[in-house]
């Protein structure tokens, strides 16, 4: 038989009311996140953003502005082009388009022309359309294999491109 305290009677268990109720791990993981995001919400809401867009055709035509200054009337004299060497400029041809053998193909038309290809293979990344990229001293290079391929874009080299030589990515749209 079970007994049951009486009401003039305390009972024999005493309650004890300290303690701390932890609360479980994912609450704990919640506040932490809401604590972070509020923080870097704060300390960055004031920054530009990071990201832009540069074009080509933005850069040549801030490099053509109109000066205020007269041009003096005698023709300066014009640079000597530098004499490019096909032979001497390493390219690297890669194909980014699902058309099979034209990265093949592409380097077969630059070593017929003179260029030296050191290699082909695919390139696994989105590319907007068939471009020469060409690091700093190679530019003029660049701008010949293009003129050369019937390649209508270049640009400077990017991410992880050699800067030893000029790469050609070929889209869809490339000359075939």
């Amino acid at each position: 038989m079970a007994s049951f305290p009486s009401p003039g009677r305390p009972s024999l268990r005493r309650r004890d009311e300290q303690g701390v109720a932890f609360p479980s791990p994912l609450v704990m993981l919640s506040v932490v996140a809401v604590a972070m995001a509020s923080i870097t919400f704060f300390a960055t809401r004031d920054e530009a953003p990071t990201e832009r867009r540069v074009d080509t055709a933005t850069i040549a035509s801030a490099d053509q502005s109109p000066s205020a200054e007269p041009t003096p009337s005698a023709t300066p004299e014009p640079k000597p082009e530098p004499r490019i060497k096909r032979g001497e400029v390493y390219v690297e041809v890669f194909n980014n388009s699902g058309v099979k053998g034209l990265a093949a193909g592409t380097a077969t038309k630059a070593t017929q022309v003179g260029w030296a290809v050191v290699g082909e293979d695919n390139w696994y990344g989105v590319i907007p359309t068939t471009t020469v990229y060409y690091p700093p001293r190679l530019k003029a290079a660049g701008k010949q294999l293009a003129l050369d391929l019937g390649i209508k874009r270049t640009a400077p080299a990017v991410g992880v491109m050699k800067r030893d030589r000029l790469t050609v990515i070929l889209t869809t749209d490339a000359p075939r």
